[in-house]
């Protein structure tokens, strides 16, 4: 299989005038490091990012050179030489886009704030799987704050509700071609006043996805934001300063689900139709797999199980695909800020057998949890013709699931 050409766009023109100072916040120093080169070495770090594309300001090349003496060759080498920045973000981002398509253009593009120095490996997994399932992606975390929409006199509109509230932040992570061709069209239309590029995919008519984002990726706005990053990356505190500030417990929570075997030419396991000499007798589409995952979930977060969420007295649920079940726990977690680490299950049956099926299950799985195809694993095991399922009376998944939670999210 081949792997997708995945590049990121860093935009690093801006003056970042909130901080304050002559320097722009991009290359005032923390931890000894200016920002942009802990961004670019933390972008860098990942083995599927093999190219990054910088936009600087036409006064900045100083600086930017400043910022290459302290990356390491093997960094280097991912830089593309920088290019000009425009007017806004949306420009420097076109701009961006368009260096990378005259060197040849990648298959994924990452569109990240130079400003976000904790990045890290795990949201940069989540972005690469969510362009992959999605086409456009962007990461989001809850708000914690109550939300007013208010008048230009300073009158209350509307509160909406938080539970549909996202937070967004960058990498935000899209296919190279319809962003690119999304930026050509709003520039073509004299429009340049987008903020982010999701809300520019959403202008061009594209669906957008939000996979859950990390709370301690934290942007550098203000004065104190550096103070507190400096703190963070400084020698002894680094590591230690992030978990203080944000303390993420790991979690493990497990689940069971079976199902007695009928009539029927399929059954379906992780999302996957499978053929097979029988069917399930099940209210939904009985799928154990994706059953027992996502009651693993719902116990890592200490939130009841399927039954309770979906109950098999509602007609809703009647004949239901269960990829919906296991979505919305999913949400939950990124509900609460948490992050999925990793999804292992085991399939418990005579028959079917699913070795040619497992990379399709793999896949789906991580598209359905929005996590790298290399989070999700997935066994299968006979009963040595002992019990229920030796008797080929049915099949059973149990499922084991890893989340972090922030402190503050424990019920």
């Amino acid at each position: 299989m081949t792997l997708p050409q995945i590049a990121a766009v860093v935009v690093a023109a801006g003056r970042g005038i909130r901080v304050g100072g002559d320097t722009p916040k991009q290359y005032r120093r923390v931890g000894g490091q200016a920002v942009l080169t802990r961004t670019l070495a933390a972008l860098a770090a990942h083995p599927g990012v093999t190219r990054i594309q910088v936009v600087i300001a036409p006064d900045a090349v100083a600086f930017y050179d400043e910022c290459l003496d302290d990356l390491p060759l093997a960094v280097q080498a991912k830089l593309a030489r920088p290019t000009e920045g425009g007017a806004t973000r949306q420009a420097s981002v076109r701009a961006g886009l368009a260096a990378l398509a005259r060197e040849g253009a990648p298959d994924l593009v990452l569109v990240h704030d130079a400003a976000r120095p904790f990045v890290d490996a795990g949201l940069i997994d989540r972005a690469i799987a969510a362009a992959q399932a999605h086409g456009a992606a962007v990461p989001g975390v809850p708000v914690s704050d109550t939300i007013k929409v208010v008048e230009p006199d300073g009158r209350v509109r509307a509160t909406p509700a938080r539970e549909s509230l996202r937070a967004v932040q960058t990498p935000q992570a899209f296919r190279f071609r319809i962003l690119h061709e999304a930026h050509g069209r709003a520039a073509a239309e004299g429009l340049d006043g987008f903020t982010d590029d999701g809300a520019l995919a959403e202008w061009a008519g594209l669906p957008v996805a939000v996979f859950p984002g990390d709370l301690r990726n934290r942007k550098i706005t203000q004065a104190a934001d550096l103070v507190e990053a400096d703190r963070a990356f400084s020698p002894g505190t680094g590591p230690a300063a992030q978990d203080a500030s944000m303390t993420l417990l790991t979690r493990l929570g497990t689940g069971f689900d079976v199902h007695a075997f009928t009539e029927g030419d399929h059954v379906w396991l992780g999302g996957v139709r499978i053929p097979s000499d029988r069917g399930v007798l099940a209210h939904s589409d009985g799928d154990v797999v994706l059953h027992a995952l996502t009651d693993a979930i719902l116990g890592a977060l200490a939130d009841g199980d399927i039954g309770v969420h979906f109950p098999p007295s509602d007609p809703r649920w009647r004949g239901a695909s269960s990829d919906q079940f296991l979505a919305d726990a999913v949400r939950r977690v990124a509900e609460r800020g948490g992050v999925i680490d990793h999804l292992d299950i085991t399939v418990l049956a005579e028959a079917p057998r699913i070795g040619a099926h497992r990379e399709a299950i793999r896949t789906r799985i991580a598209e359905i949890a929005g996590v790298p195809l290399s989070a999700v694993s997935i066994k299968a095991t006979t009963s040595e013709k002992l019990g229920f399922v030796g008797r080929s009376e049915g099949l059973a998944a149990q499922a084991a699931a890893t989340v972090r939670l922030p402190a503050e999210a424990r019920p």
